[in-house]
């Protein structure tokens, strides 16, 4: 379904959310207090089976297979000095993620999860298979000087987001992580949050791969002027990509809509990705009804983008990777809370005598 954007003068596609259904959840609830256990004695995991029910549409609800989708892209803005690593970096970890030797790949291959790579945009050549390839540009520009993207570019990378997490529903993922390798994505992150909730940088803005304490300023610094520039529109997720965000955060809010579009629960990975999720909230409203928080990292933005998206996190191991690594860590936890509701015995069934 299209829908006309007329003040851009072109086609933005509708991504359509559907409605949770909130009476299997009531239903999960009242089943999950039939088992044999003190009622609320599972903490959490009753509330995630709860969550996954509304989610999937069915008082119990089921897993089937994990899918990871890995965005790779470089950012512009790193001719700023806000990382700690070259920019050649990326392109380094993709390989390395391309034979299987990056932590998303050991956590992947634990969870038996169907693992996909996608390059949309790091600098040079193509990459070989099993990295797809579906480059949109060399990296985006940088933000302190220009607009990140153009508004074709922003809908290119959306629609291949798209594209590529529907590939992996074919083939039978019923569950989702999107993670992401690009060097300066942090930055670009603090700039998208601060875009959509008003924040101020300083109070986002972390240390990233490790940087010193006068780049942290620098970091700071570099985000509020490119947001004094360009004043993105916090209402208006293709404004905001456009002006300061990055192909990969780009392709992977198309992603997390293609999921939330299809009932796919989806897993939130750290500051990244929780980026992600702000901007397919101000695109498809009820998108975030679909998303399930992995871990809390230790980038102060994350907590402010996942308090302002009303989420609690899953685990807290002190973990700032990227890459989808919390939210694949916590795929174990989620597992639990579905076969708790699947398999443990009812009062009745069990025969035990229920609370007095």
């Amino acid at each position: 379904m299209f829908v006309h954007n007329k003040k851009e003068g072109h086609h933005l596609k509708q991504y359509t959310i559907p409605a949770l259904d909130v009476s299997a959840g009531v239903e999960a609830k009242a089943y999950v207090d039939t088992l044999t256990k003190p009622i609320g004695s599972l903490g959490k995991l009753e509330e995630i089976v709860i969550t996954l029910a509304e989610i999937q549409g069915r008082k119990q609800p089921s897993i089937n297979r994990l899918g990871v989708l890995v965005f790779a892209a470089d950012h512009g803005i790193v001719e700023e000095g806000i990382s700690a690593f070259p920019q050649l970096v990326t392109r380094q970890m993709v390989q390395n993620m391309a034979v299987g030797g990056a932590a998303i790949n050991v956590f992947s291959r634990q969870q038996q999860a169907e693992f996909s790579l996608v390059d949309v945009g790091v600098m040079g050549e193509s990459f070989s298979a099993p990295v797809k390839d579906r480059k949109i540009r060399q990296g985006s520009e940088n933000f302190l000087r220009t607009e990140a993207m153009t508004q074709e570019e922003v809908e290119k990378a959306l629609e291949i987001g798209y594209e590529e997490a529907m590939a992996l529903f074919e083939k039978g993922v019923d569950f989702l992580v999107v993670g992401e390798v690009g060097i300066g994505n942090t930055t670009t992150s603090s700039a998208v949050v601060a875009a959509i909730t008003g924040l101020d940088p300083e109070e986002l803005v972390g240390y990233g791969t490790g940087i010193s304490s006068k780049q942290h300023l620098h970091k700071i610094t570099v985000v509020r002027e490119a947001l004094a520039l360009h004043q993105p529109n916090s209402s208006d997720g293709y404004d905001v990509l456009r002006k300061v965000g990055g192909l990969e955060l780009a392709a992977m809010v198309g992603a997390m809509l293609a999921a939330a579009s299809k009932r796919v629960p989806i897993i939130l990975d750290g500051f990244i990705s929780t980026a992600a999720a702000c901007v397919a909230e101000t695109i498809s409203q009820g998108a975030t009804g679909y998303m399930l928080l992995g871990h809390q990292s230790m980038e102060p933005g994350h907590q402010k983008a996942f308090q302002y998206l009303g989420k609690e996190p899953i685990l807290s191991l002190s973990m700032r990777l990227g890459e989808g690594t919390g939210a694949a860590v916590a795929f174990s936890i989620i597992q639990s809370a579905v076969l708790m509701i699947n398999e443990m015995a009812t009062f009745e069934s069990a025969g035990v005598s229920g609370k007095n």
